[in-house]
Protein backbone atom coordinates (compact mmCIF):
# COMPACT_ATOMS: atom_id res chain seq x y z
CA UNK A 1 0.00 0.00 0.00
CA UNK A 2 1.19 3.20 -0.91
CA UNK A 3 0.22 6.46 -0.51
CA UNK A 4 -1.25 7.47 -4.05
CA UNK A 5 -5.26 8.14 -3.81
CA UNK A 6 -5.95 7.36 -7.40
CA UNK A 7 -8.53 5.21 -9.03
CA UNK A 8 -6.23 2.54 -10.07
CA UNK A 9 -4.86 2.28 -6.62
CA UNK A 10 -8.00 2.28 -4.95
CA UNK A 11 -8.61 -0.89 -7.12
CA UNK A 12 -5.39 -2.62 -6.28
CA UNK A 13 -5.37 -1.59 -2.76
CA UNK A 14 -8.58 -3.65 -2.56
CA UNK A 15 -8.03 -6.47 -4.38
CA UNK A 16 -6.04 -8.49 -1.33
CA UNK A 17 -9.46 -8.15 0.66
CA UNK A 18 -11.60 -9.28 -2.29
CA UNK A 19 -10.82 -12.76 -0.94
CA UNK A 20 -13.14 -12.46 1.85
CA UNK A 21 -15.61 -11.11 0.07
CA UNK A 22 -15.59 -13.70 -1.87
CA UNK A 23 -15.54 -16.85 0.36
CA UNK A 24 -18.58 -15.06 3.00
CA UNK A 25 -20.26 -14.01 -0.26
CA UNK A 26 -20.11 -17.60 -1.49
CA UNK A 27 -21.19 -18.95 2.19
CA UNK A 28 -24.43 -16.62 1.92
CA UNK A 29 -25.42 -17.39 -1.38
CA UNK A 30 -24.99 -21.40 0.13
CA UNK A 31 -27.38 -20.47 2.94
CA UNK A 32 -29.94 -18.50 0.78
CA UNK A 33 -30.28 -21.32 -1.38
CA UNK A 34 -31.20 -23.89 1.27
CA UNK A 35 -33.62 -21.36 2.38
CA UNK A 36 -35.24 -21.70 -0.57
CA UNK A 37 -34.30 -18.58 -2.57
CA UNK A 38 -33.34 -18.20 -5.97
CA UNK A 39 -29.80 -17.01 -7.20
CA UNK A 40 -31.17 -14.05 -8.38
CA UNK A 41 -33.42 -13.30 -5.47
CA UNK A 42 -29.93 -13.73 -2.94
CA UNK A 43 -27.80 -11.70 -5.29
CA UNK A 44 -30.38 -8.66 -4.93
CA UNK A 45 -30.77 -8.85 -1.85
CA UNK A 46 -27.08 -8.35 -1.72
CA UNK A 47 -27.60 -5.42 -4.43
CA UNK A 48 -30.29 -3.79 -2.01
CA UNK A 49 -29.46 -4.95 1.64
CA UNK A 50 -26.03 -5.24 1.09
CA UNK A 51 -25.01 -5.91 4.36
CA UNK A 52 -23.31 -9.75 4.94
CA UNK A 53 -24.27 -9.89 8.94
CA UNK A 54 -27.68 -8.78 7.68
CA UNK A 55 -28.47 -10.75 5.24
CA UNK A 56 -27.76 -13.99 7.18
CA UNK A 57 -29.95 -12.88 9.74
CA UNK A 58 -32.47 -11.97 7.33
CA UNK A 59 -32.25 -15.92 5.61
CA UNK A 60 -32.40 -17.09 8.96
CA UNK A 61 -35.49 -14.96 10.48
CA UNK A 62 -36.85 -15.74 6.98
CA UNK A 63 -36.53 -19.18 7.67
CA UNK A 64 -38.75 -18.66 10.92
CA UNK A 65 -41.45 -16.70 9.24
CA UNK A 66 -40.91 -14.04 11.27
CA UNK A 67 -42.60 -10.77 10.89
CA UNK A 68 -41.74 -8.35 8.49
CA UNK A 69 -41.43 -5.61 11.29
CA UNK A 70 -38.95 -7.96 13.12
CA UNK A 71 -36.87 -8.43 9.79
CA UNK A 72 -36.37 -4.46 9.16
CA UNK A 73 -35.82 -3.94 12.99
CA UNK A 74 -32.95 -6.71 13.53
CA UNK A 75 -31.42 -5.68 10.24
CA UNK A 76 -31.00 -2.07 11.48
CA UNK A 77 -29.75 -3.04 14.36
CA UNK A 78 -26.91 -5.20 12.71
CA UNK A 79 -26.07 -2.91 10.45
CA UNK A 80 -26.24 0.23 13.13
CA UNK A 81 -22.66 0.16 13.61
CA UNK A 82 -22.30 1.90 10.13
CA UNK A 83 -23.77 5.12 11.51
CA UNK A 84 -20.17 5.24 13.74
CA UNK A 85 -18.19 4.27 11.14
CA UNK A 86 -19.35 7.12 8.85
CA UNK A 87 -19.53 9.73 11.26
CA UNK A 88 -15.26 9.02 11.43
CA UNK A 89 -14.87 8.78 7.57
CA UNK A 90 -16.89 12.00 6.90
CA UNK A 91 -14.58 14.83 8.25
CA UNK A 92 -12.35 13.83 5.42
CA UNK A 93 -14.96 14.21 2.75
CA UNK A 94 -15.91 17.36 4.52
CA UNK A 95 -15.03 19.63 1.13
CA UNK A 96 -16.72 17.32 -1.03
CA UNK A 97 -20.48 17.60 -2.63
CA UNK A 98 -23.28 15.92 -0.70
CA UNK A 99 -23.73 14.03 -3.58
CA UNK A 100 -20.15 12.26 -2.93
CA UNK A 101 -20.77 12.17 0.59
CA UNK A 102 -23.93 10.23 0.49
CA UNK A 103 -21.89 7.43 -2.57
CA UNK A 104 -19.29 7.11 -0.12
CA UNK A 105 -21.84 6.06 2.86
CA UNK A 106 -24.28 4.19 0.93
CA UNK A 107 -21.37 1.66 -0.05
CA UNK A 108 -19.12 1.63 3.36
CA UNK A 109 -18.56 -1.69 4.54
CA UNK A 110 -16.26 -2.97 8.01
CA UNK A 111 -13.72 -3.74 4.87
CA UNK A 112 -13.61 -0.42 3.16
CA UNK A 113 -13.59 1.11 6.80
CA UNK A 114 -11.13 -0.47 8.11
CA UNK A 115 -9.26 -0.46 4.76
CA UNK A 116 -9.15 3.81 4.48
CA UNK A 117 -8.10 3.59 8.07
CA UNK A 118 -5.08 1.48 7.18
CA UNK A 119 -4.80 4.36 4.11
CA UNK A 120 -4.69 7.43 6.14
CA UNK A 121 -1.87 6.33 8.23
CA UNK A 122 0.01 6.31 4.26
CA UNK A 123 -1.11 9.48 3.46
CA UNK A 124 -0.59 12.01 6.49
CA UNK A 125 -4.32 11.75 7.19
CA UNK A 126 -5.88 12.43 3.77
CA UNK A 127 -8.16 10.47 2.10
CA UNK A 128 -9.91 11.36 -1.33
CA UNK A 129 -13.27 10.28 -3.33
CA UNK A 130 -11.54 8.81 -6.04
CA UNK A 131 -9.78 6.50 -3.95
CA UNK A 132 -12.50 5.45 -1.74
CA UNK A 133 -15.31 5.46 -3.85
CA UNK A 134 -12.91 2.77 -6.28
CA UNK A 135 -12.53 0.54 -3.18
CA UNK A 136 -16.06 0.74 -2.07
CA UNK A 137 -17.56 -0.12 -5.92
CA UNK A 138 -14.67 -3.36 -6.05
CA UNK A 139 -16.63 -4.41 -2.97
CA UNK A 140 -20.08 -3.98 -3.96
CA UNK A 141 -19.59 -5.86 -7.16
CA UNK A 142 -17.48 -8.63 -5.54
CA UNK A 143 -19.88 -9.38 -3.09
CA UNK A 144 -22.98 -9.31 -5.35
CA UNK A 145 -21.08 -11.22 -7.80
CA UNK A 146 -19.60 -14.04 -4.61
CA UNK A 147 -23.42 -13.80 -3.41
CA UNK A 148 -25.10 -15.37 -7.09
CA UNK A 149 -22.65 -17.84 -7.66
CA UNK A 150 -22.51 -18.81 -3.94
CA UNK A 151 -26.82 -19.26 -4.88
CA UNK A 152 -25.70 -21.03 -8.26
CA UNK A 153 -23.50 -24.03 -6.60
CA UNK A 154 -25.33 -23.99 -3.35
CA UNK A 155 -27.21 -27.18 -5.02
CA UNK A 156 -23.70 -28.96 -5.27
CA UNK A 157 -22.18 -28.19 -1.78
CA UNK A 158 -24.06 -28.45 1.78
CA UNK A 159 -22.16 -27.22 4.13
CA UNK A 160 -19.95 -23.98 3.33
CA UNK A 161 -17.49 -24.62 6.72
CA UNK A 162 -16.44 -27.61 5.63
CA UNK A 163 -14.30 -25.86 2.72
CA UNK A 164 -13.17 -22.88 5.22
CA UNK A 165 -15.58 -20.37 3.34
CA UNK A 166 -17.05 -19.43 7.21
CA UNK A 167 -13.42 -18.61 8.38
CA UNK A 168 -12.66 -16.56 5.38
CA UNK A 169 -14.26 -13.00 6.46
CA UNK A 170 -12.04 -13.09 10.09
CA UNK A 171 -8.72 -13.61 8.24
CA UNK A 172 -9.40 -11.03 6.46
CA UNK A 173 -10.00 -8.41 8.94
CA UNK A 174 -6.83 -10.20 10.99
CA UNK A 175 -4.45 -8.87 7.73
CA UNK A 176 -6.48 -5.74 8.19
CA UNK A 177 -5.93 -5.57 11.91
CA UNK A 178 -2.24 -6.20 11.61
CA UNK A 179 -1.50 -3.82 9.06
CA UNK A 180 -3.54 -1.00 11.00
CA UNK A 181 -1.19 -1.66 14.17
CA UNK A 182 2.26 -1.73 12.22
CA UNK A 183 1.00 1.47 9.66
CA UNK A 184 -0.10 3.75 12.98
CA UNK A 185 2.97 5.10 14.35
CA UNK A 186 0.90 7.90 15.91
CA UNK A 187 0.10 5.89 19.01
CA UNK A 188 2.74 3.53 21.19
CA UNK A 189 1.96 -0.18 19.55
CA UNK A 190 1.73 -1.45 23.79
CA UNK A 191 -1.28 0.53 23.63
CA UNK A 192 -2.68 -0.99 20.55
CA UNK A 193 -2.11 -4.25 21.89
CA UNK A 194 -4.01 -3.44 25.23
CA UNK A 195 -7.13 -2.26 22.94
CA UNK A 196 -6.77 -5.41 20.90
CA UNK A 197 -7.29 -7.67 23.98
CA UNK A 198 -9.50 -5.13 25.57
CA UNK A 199 -11.90 -5.94 22.42
CA UNK A 200 -11.84 -9.36 22.38
CA UNK A 201 -12.96 -9.41 26.17
CA UNK A 202 -15.85 -7.23 25.11
CA UNK A 203 -16.74 -9.82 22.42
CA UNK A 204 -16.07 -12.82 25.26
CA UNK A 205 -18.15 -11.29 27.99
CA UNK A 206 -21.24 -9.96 25.70
CA UNK A 207 -21.76 -13.05 24.00
CA UNK A 208 -22.78 -14.75 27.16
CA UNK A 209 -24.89 -11.84 28.16
CA UNK A 210 -25.65 -9.70 25.13
CA UNK A 211 -28.65 -10.72 22.13
CA UNK A 212 -26.10 -11.21 18.88
CA UNK A 213 -27.89 -8.56 17.06
CA UNK A 214 -26.85 -5.97 19.57
CA UNK A 215 -23.27 -7.65 20.46
CA UNK A 216 -21.65 -5.59 17.72
CA UNK A 217 -23.01 -2.50 19.18
CA UNK A 218 -22.26 -2.87 22.38
CA UNK A 219 -18.59 -3.85 21.50
CA UNK A 220 -18.53 -0.86 19.36
CA UNK A 221 -19.86 2.03 21.60
CA UNK A 222 -18.10 0.14 24.77
CA UNK A 223 -14.90 -0.15 23.28
CA UNK A 224 -14.60 3.31 21.48
CA UNK A 225 -15.27 4.96 24.86
CA UNK A 226 -12.57 2.56 26.66
CA UNK A 227 -9.59 3.81 24.19
CA UNK A 228 -10.31 7.27 24.30
CA UNK A 229 -9.92 7.23 27.61
CA UNK A 230 -7.19 5.28 27.45
CA UNK A 231 -5.50 7.40 24.84
CA UNK A 232 -6.43 10.45 27.00
CA UNK A 233 -4.59 8.83 29.90
CA UNK A 234 -1.50 7.72 28.22
CA UNK A 235 -0.65 9.85 25.45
Amino acid sequence: MNDKLDVMTGVTDTLPTVFGYIGIGLAFGVVGRSAGLSPWIIALMSLVTYGGSAQFVTVSMLQASSPLASIVLSTFLVNSRMILMSMNVAPYFSKESMSKNILIGSFLTDETFALSMNKKNRTGGILSFEWFNSANLIAYVTWAASSYAGGVLGDFIGNPERFGMDFALVAMFVGLLYLQIIADDSLAKGLQFAMVFVTLALVFLGMIFIPKNLLVVFVTLVGCGIGVALKHAFC
